[in-house]
């Protein structure tokens, strides 16, 4: 019950100024269906439920399939609840305050789109389940992340030097709708040459084009100079639709003009040729791609009961267990978990403490991780199995120290290990650290953190009280690349830190939303830089997708 009726002001993260919505990097459609006759569908999200969009009528049915499709702005970092109603309403009645109500189903989108179609009982007054259920399907509005890889090469172009030939290079512009034209890429210079080969490179579709194929395109070829005044050769205008036809292994050329030759020389042709030898589109995955494609976010919870947190029996210790009012270590478990734990379908966490002396000869070993509540048990069901783990070991156990999280990121990097090697790899692990001080084990985490950047895993740091965390906001890599003692650089960035006591008076969508926003991002990261493709596309009609997780029945808002 503590989840529920904890004393921390809730933000409504769906709620925003005048009730206008915020365009995210996904959106998603959500298509409803199968209930009685003749109702109206509203998908509220809450705390203060306000109507978002209502379906069509169907008339005489008893289990109707609705063509209205709502969008919604899909955030992973927010717990965003969705509230769907339905009503009957008879032919002489105007207005949905005299439609007859048929039940609710409450649920967040994380649900649904982690189980791409979610079928729950309709409630009715008295949050008793009728006779009668709803589906919601998620799919993904498909945006433009696709990237294309291009070669350029020329043959025959000016000689701007006197002592040698020119030093060519390649810039692309994209004209935007105001007529400004913004650098899309450079190409390296060619050194002495005039019929150069530039690389390959890959660039975003919608930073090429904006998303549009016909948007007019200039490419400027340049003469390099080392004083910085290079010296211009030519330019030509064209469209990625026409540079599309290249795709099939064919080369398209372009005559390289330059307006002042053509305007002064009369016999004047070009001043080159530029030829385009490769168009290639690369299929970007989102991250709903990987989680409605059947990637599963594994949680793993670790906590510090070192010495430094002070005695749980002390009102002053961060462990302290208030009657009304969680602590900060259970204000945080709480945040990042309850958004975790919709992407997790056995909803079992792991949860280990570090820094203790455990029962029952109490010796101390900072690198032996064992299970919270001290009985064996590795998971626990949901984050409030966790929490009452947590509260349960406190009184068993002795703080002590130090304050090592190499051992812990060791632990799960081995699970994710495991996990990359088996034939689906469709796991992602995030790890939690709570901690309250500096950590013991710098060169151990260092290392540690650099191995884990190979690996499918994310690591989220929350500095727990006052201490100096400066050494914390290193492993973050904003600063920075995070090497190893050796020198190692992390193959990508996976660690998010941030110190509670910047959100002590912010709610706890605050804090959820600045430790996961970057998770989106690093499991896409992950997952395309290893060439992975989701398990398997989806679409709304699609029916040979597996059975759907059905989670209990909540209990309604009132």
């Amino acid at each position: 019950e503590l989840i529920k009726d904890m004393n921390w002001i809730r933000e409504n993260p769906c709620h925003h100024p005048n009730n206008q919505p915020v365009i995210g990097q996904d959106r998603m459609s959500l298509i409803s269906g199968e209930n009685i006759c003749e109702e109206i569908l509203k998908c509220l999200p809450c705390s203060d439920w306000f109507q978002v969009d209502r379906t069509e009528v169907i008339r005489s049915s008893i289990s109707p399939v609705f063509s209205k499709v709502f969008t919604v702005d899909y955030y992973f970092e927010e717990v965003q609840r969705l509230r769907f109603e339905l009503h009957d309403i008879s032919s002489n009645h105007n207005g949905l305050k005299e439609a007859d109500f048929q039940g609710a189903m409450e649920c967040t989108l994380g649900q649904i789109v982690s189980q791409r179609k979610l079928s729950k009982a309709l409630l009715k007054q008295g949050n008793t389940a009728g006779k009668s259920s709803i589906t919601v399907t998620a799919e993904e509005l498909s945006g433009n992340d696709d990237y294309v890889e291009l070669a350029f090469s020329a043959k025959k172009l000016d000689d701007k030097d006197f002592f040698s030939k020119s030093d060519p290079f390649l810039e692309i512009f994209r004209v935007n709708d105001d007529g400004t034209a913004s650098l899309v890429h450079r190409t390296e210079t060619i050194m002495n040459n005039l019929s150069p080969v530039w690389k390959s490179f890959k660039v975003s579709l919608n930073t090429l084009c904006s998303g549009h194929h016909e948007r007019e395109l200039k490419c400027t070829v340049w003469d390099w100079d080392s004083n910085g005044k290079h010296d211009f050769i030519g330019e030509f205008q064209t469209t990625f639709k026409e540079m599309k036809a290249a795709m099939d292994g064919k080369q398209i050329q372009w005559e390289c003009i330059n307006p002042k030759y053509q305007v002064k020389k009369k016999n004047y042709r070009n001043s080159g040729m530029v030829i385009l030898t490769l168009c290639k589109i690369i299929k970007m995955h989102s991250f709903l791609d990987y989680i409605m494609g059947g990637c599963q976010i594994q949680f793993t919870v670790a906590i510090d009961f070192t010495a430094s947190n002070g005695d749980p029996r002390n009102s002053c210790s961060l462990h302290y267990i208030h009657p009304y009012q969680p602590n900060e270590y259970l204000k945080a478990l709480i945040a990042v978990g309850e958004i975790c734990q919709d992407y997790d379908s056995d909803k079992m966490f792991p949860a280990f403490g570090f820094g203790a002396q455990i029962p029952p000869d109490f010796k101390v070993s900072s690198l032996f991780l064992y299970c919270i509540d001290l009985s064996g048990c590795v998971c626990f069901a949901g984050i409030q199995g966790v929490v009452e783990a947590y509260q349960n070991c406190l009184p068993k156990i002795q703080l002590y120290g130090p304050t090592n999280i190499a051992p812990i990121i060791q632990k799960v990097a081995d699970s994710a290990s495991e996990e990359m090697h088996t034939k689906e790899a469709m796991e992602y692990f995030i790890l939690l650290i709570l901690t309250d001080g500096v950590i013991t084990d710098m060169a151990d985490t260092r290392e540690a953190i650099v191995h884990a950047s190979h690996l499918p895993m994310s690591v989220i740091i929350v500095g727990i009280g006052s201490a100096d965390f400066s050494d914390m906001q290193m492993l973050d890599g904003d600063d920075g690349i995070l090497r190893s003692p050796k020198g190692e650089p992390v193959l990508r960035d996976i660690v998010q830190f941030v110190p509670f006591r910047n959100f002590k008076h912010a709610s706890p969508a605050a804090l959820a939303k600045s430790v996961l926003a970057e998770v989106p991002n690093q499991v896409v990261d992950y997952y395309n830089g290893k060439g992975i493709k989701p398990k398997y596309s989806f679409h709304c009609n699609q029916t040979n997708l597996p059975a759907p997780f059905n989670l209990p029945s909540p209990t309604l808002c009132k």
